[in-house]
């Protein structure tokens, strides 16, 4: 088999539908639009739901559950996670997991859970600790202790821009 023998499966692609040829095509005349009315007109524009002015099914039914808006969705990181991808004695901080390809961004606070075995030491700096998570950190020999979000922003930033000082010197020379 070669490129220039590539064929697409019979049946695999359809033509489009040719609307008002006629009325041999069995599509012509109104063009499958049906007599006057808002679905006949050109540009017509129906949002989702409509139902020619009726109240609307979404809203004939009762309101159901609750959504708590104070809710914190936290980015998750587990013990195990931290003994793969850091050396010990390391920094951890919020910085470091995202370098590390462990969160993607830090518009969530960071939770650390148990989850696998730390035998690392590691001093870790996140927003929340799990009480398991805390107690194998320290078992290990390593530090926790809590930092704002806002806290970890700033010094993400400050990271950054150590990093292009850094290459801004290198393209110097």
């Amino acid at each position: 088999m070669e490129l220039n023998n590539l064929k697409i499966a019979k049946g695999s692609r359809h033509l489009p539908k040719r609307v008002g040829q006629g009325i041999g095509s069995g599509m012509g005349k109104t063009s499958t639009r049906g007599q006057k009315g808002q679905g006949a007109r050109q540009g017509r524009k129906v949002p989702n739901g409509f139902e020619g002015g009726q109240l609307p099914l979404y809203r004939r039914l009762p309101k159901h559950g609750f959504v708590n808006y104070g809710r914190v969705e936290y980015n998750i990181v587990k013990l195990g996670q931290l003994e793969a991808s850091f050396k010990d004695g390391t920094e951890v901080n919020d910085t470091a997991l995202l370098f590390a390809g462990l969160i993607h961004n830090l518009n969530a606070p960071v939770k650390i859970v148990g989850g696998g075995e730390l035998k690392k030491k590691l001093n870790v700096t996140v927003q929340a600790f799990t009480a398991s998570a805390k107690e194998a950190i320290e078992k290990a020999g390593g530090k926790t202790s809590v930092q704002s979000l806002k806290e970890a922003r700033v010094a993400l930033k400050a990271s950054l821009a150590a990093l292009n000082e850094g290459a801004g010197e290198t393209e110097d020379k």
